[in-house]
């Protein structure tokens, strides 16, 4: 299991240079080097999330996943070409960006 999530990191990592500098991101990156386990712990979230990786979570099921994590008014849900899943959202009467990585890890920015 860990040589396949070795190969997946460095296939990620790979068409992150062949793709150039080009246009910059403002969203913060994926990480290719987090090491957790494929599921995160419902107690805390994996330092390094969000986590590349290929994620199988469909959209409701990300959206739950924000929803179970205190988040509501989740909107524009997308997947992104790292495997996570971004999108708008409400805590404690604030907007903020949402991220949800392949591991389950909810990260707000």
């Amino acid at each position: 299991m860990k040589a396949v999530y070795a190969a997946a990191t460095i296939a990620v990592f790979a068409m992150g240079l062949a793709q150039g500098a080009g246009a910059q991101n403002t969203r913060a990156p994926a990480n290719p080097d987090a090491s957790t386990p494929a599921v995160a712990n419902p107690n805390a979230n994996n330092p390094g999330a969000p986590a590349a990786g290929a994620n199988s979570f469909t959209e409701g099921q990300a959206k739950s996943r924000i929803e179970a994590a205190g988040y509501s008014n989740i909107t524009g849900l997308t997947k992104d070409k790292d495997g996570i899943w971004r999108g708008k959202a409400s805590k404690a009467g604030k907007a903020v960006d949402v991220a949800l990585d392949y591991q389950g890890n909810v990260v707000a920015k």
